[in-house]
């Protein structure tokens, strides 16, 4: 049931903010610049600062969206995250005891796959979507769409070059969603963060929900 509802939330969105924290309250700006520019689906990575009290203030803080983790590399950080009551997860890798160890849980897996044989063992271990990681090291949008004659049937989410711009593309090749980082945080923002620079990611977030919703129309 808990994987039917993020389903219908990543079919809903389409879009992830994946937010990398070096500092706490930063993570915590970063989200609510997202989620006032329209973003609901959220990643806070478990190499961020403090993850598990972010992600749980994240849950209090912002009802109406769903807060998740990412980077998570063994079981002890799962259970972990899971403990801090993160509503998804994304790994980098494909592990099955991972895999199985969420859905024991009822919390949605999306492990991070590459090559055909990656996502297809990683479908077959019970994820809920598979993340294809780093896409545009392999051909970006181009990969995506050359994946769906053999495996359009498995709901895929390109990372690793994903931006406000081409998003759009990934998602026309057969995306189910996509994730997003950097280009809605530019390298070396936070060190100039300010009132200007939260709306200025709050506008990225903005257009970047209009682009997702005009590929669904």
């Amino acid at each position: 049931m808990y994987n039917q509802s993020w389903f219908k939330q990543v079919q809903k969105h389409r879009a992830i903010a994946v937010i990398r924290a070096p500092q706490m309250e930063l993570g915590r700006q970063m989200a609510h610049a997202v989620a006032s520019g329209g973003m609901q689906l959220i990643e806070i990575t478990w190499n961020s600062d403090n993850p598990a009290e972010l992600i749980g203030d994240l849950r209090s803080q912002l009802p109406a969206c769903t807060i998740g983790t990412g980077t998570v590399l063994n079981r002890e950080q799962l259970k972990d995250a899971i403990a801090a009551g993160a509503q998804f997860v994304f790994t980098p890798h494909v592990d099955p005891i991972l895999i199985q160890t969420a859905m024991d849980r009822g919390v949605p897996m999306v492990p991070g796959a590459l090559s055909p044989t990656e996502i297809v063992t990683a479908w077959q271990a019970g994820a809920s979507c598979v993340k294809v990681f780093p896409v545009q090291a392999v051909g970006g949008a181009s990969y995506i769409k050359s994946l769906q004659g053999p495996l359009g049937h498995i709901p895929l989410i390109p990372t690793g070059g994903v931006t406000v711009e081409n998003a759009k593309a990934f998602l026309a090749a057969g995306a189910i969603a996509v994730g997003l980082s950097g280009s809605l945080f530019p390298q070396n923002w936070e060190a100039n963060a300010s009132s200007s620079g939260w709306e200025e990611i709050a506008k990225r977030a903005q257009t970047l929900m209009q682009l997702v919703n005009e590929s669904t129309s």
